[in-house]
């Protein structure tokens, strides 16, 4: 499924699209599962499944309703339900194929708690999600001194935006538990944003910063 103009060049980023797997196409990205039903009609009267997911950044992936009957595909941009706001993603699977994965995941898909879609992500909203993007590397940098200060034993991995900019998700790996109430304080007050830490094994940081291989 790799497009060929985005093999990796000498500095570890793609030769072509420069986007490090998340260009439109979404064929860049290894964990995406081949739609190999695409090509096949629905049976007569049947209607076509109204859930479909989502990759956020480091091929985090979700699953959404798509209530508005939009017409999605691969490779749109949408925004969709958060607990507050919304978020920005990318569509990477649609139709039946999604009842698959949601299954194989273990996720119901007549649960009503299932997320959102709102609509397909307006350039207003694209420029908004790619502004907050920009921010994440300087931002984890400051986070990670101020746990340095506070004397804190983490380390602050990644830092992912929310699509409308009003919260960051900080992940950490840490040996032991850790007291990280001032640290969420003197970041709020910081950056002026919502805070959410979120631990996560090594193996999972390896996965989000591209470590994992052959």
């Amino acid at each position: 499924m790799g497009c060929n103009s985005c093999s990796t060049g000498k500095d570890g980023q793609p030769r072509g699209c420069k986007n490090n797997g998340t260009c439109g196409t979404d064929s860049c990205n290894k964990l995406t599962v081949f739609d190999w039903l695409s090509n096949m009609s629905l049976p007569s009267g049947s209607q076509p499944f109204d859930c479909v997911e989502i990759r956020f950044k480091n091929s985090r992936k979700e699953f959404f309703r798509n209530t508005e009957n939009l017409s999605l595909s691969i490779g749109d941009i949408v925004a969709t339900q958060s607990k507050s706001g919304h978020d920005i993603g990318l569509v990477t699977l649609t139709g039946e194929l999604v009842r698959v994965q949601m299954k194989r995941k273990k996720v119901s898909d007549s649960e009503e708690e299932i997320p959102k879609v709102y609509r397909k992500a307006t350039q207003k909203d694209i420029d908004k999600w790619q502004k907050c993007r920009d921010k994440e590397e300087e931002i984890k940098k400051r986070a990670r001194e101020m746990a340095i200060l506070l004397k804190l034993q983490m380390k602050i991995s990644d830092v992912e935006f929310q699509g409308d900019g009003s919260k960051a998700t900080f992940y950490y790996t840490a040996e032991e538990r850790v007291d990280f109430r001032q640290l969420i304080k003197d970041m709020a007050k910081a950056f002026g944003i919502r805070i959410e830490m979120r631990q996560i094994g090594y193996r999972q940081e390896a996965q989000r910063l591209g470590g994992i291989g052959s």
